[in-house]
């Protein structure tokens, strides 16, 4: 039998979609949710608890009951402030170690997983467990960008990339060369409805979603879902560009129906990563 995986469960559809690979695998596993974040529908019938964010003792004491060697973190949370946290014991001496590294996102996760790995546990990433999660190469529906639609995404990979290295964001959103909007705190959705207002007559733009140079990859890579297939094309935008290998996508195959369903392409774009 299959070693029992630990979940850490934030929003979206991810941690549903890893619990039913798990369960269709015969692997068990334990859930730990994020309240204001996990769904609460994705409880079935395995051990799960519900914590805040800062109670991230109460997760270790848990996965420490069950045997659980492995976990994946997994879903977006929004970080809070340190008043909003009330973090037990366990947390605060988490932050009073990496001082100053809690203001940046990069570091913070990496210092997340390298703290809870010393409790004996190691953090892989979903796309371990489910090795067809990650975006390919190439045209992925039924869509197909144009010459127009092909620049704007190599102008996009610059920009997404260079806000990337400085810890930003991951996405930026560029039509017919100009740059309608980059991603920070709001996420992608917000960004994505934000550029809606700011279109130019004639083609529409494009999503571009890279996964951040030094970026962690076994808790933050780059999600692309229906939603965000959904919002593109409510802004009136043409098509998603997403790291080839990097990218994540919930559901796939509602995914590009949806895409194809609007006529909104997505592509793959490979990228030389300086993680490789």
């Amino acid at each position: 039998m299959a070693e029992k995986l630990g979940i850490i469960a934030g929003g979206g559809f991810l941690p549903k979609q890893l619990m039913d690979h798990c369960r269709q695998e015969g692997r068990p596993f334990v859930l730990v949710c994020l309240k204001d974040f996990a769904l609460p529908e994705i409880v079935g019938n395995e051990p799960s608890l519900w914590i805040r964010l800062g109670e991230a003792g109460k997760a270790v004491a848990f996965f420490k009951k069950h045997d659980v060697r492995e976990i994946v973190m997994i879903g977006p949370v929004q970080r809070p402030s340190l008043f909003q946290l009330r973090p037990d014991w366990w947390t605060a001496k988490f932050l009073a170690k990496i001082g100053f590294k809690a203001f940046g996102d990069d570091h913070l996760l990496t210092s997340v997983i390298k703290y809870i790995e010393t409790e004996g546990f190691k953090i892989i990433g979903i796309h371990q467990v489910m090795g067809d999660i990650l975006a390919g190469e190439g045209v992925l529906g039924k869509v197909k960008p144009d010459k127009q639609a092909r620049d704007d995404i190599e102008h996009g990979i610059k920009i997404a990339r260079g806000l990337g290295a400085l810890d930003v964001g991951q996405s930026v959103v560029v039509q017919q060369g100009i740059v309608l909007g980059v991603e920070a705190v709001e996420g992608t959705d917000a960004l994505i409805k934000r550029c809606k207002d700011l279109s130019r007559p004639g083609p529409g733009g494009v999503l571009v979603k890279t996964k951040k140079p030094r970026q962690e990859q076994r808790a933050d890579l780059p999600t692309i879902g229906v939603q965000t297939v959904i919002n593109v094309y409510e802004s009136g935008l043409r098509g998603i560009a997403v790291q080839a290998g990097k990218t994540l996508i919930a559901d796939r195959e509602s995914v590009l129906a949806k895409a194809n369903e609007l006529k909104v392409f997505i592509v793959g774009i490979k990228i030389a990563d300086d993680t490789e």
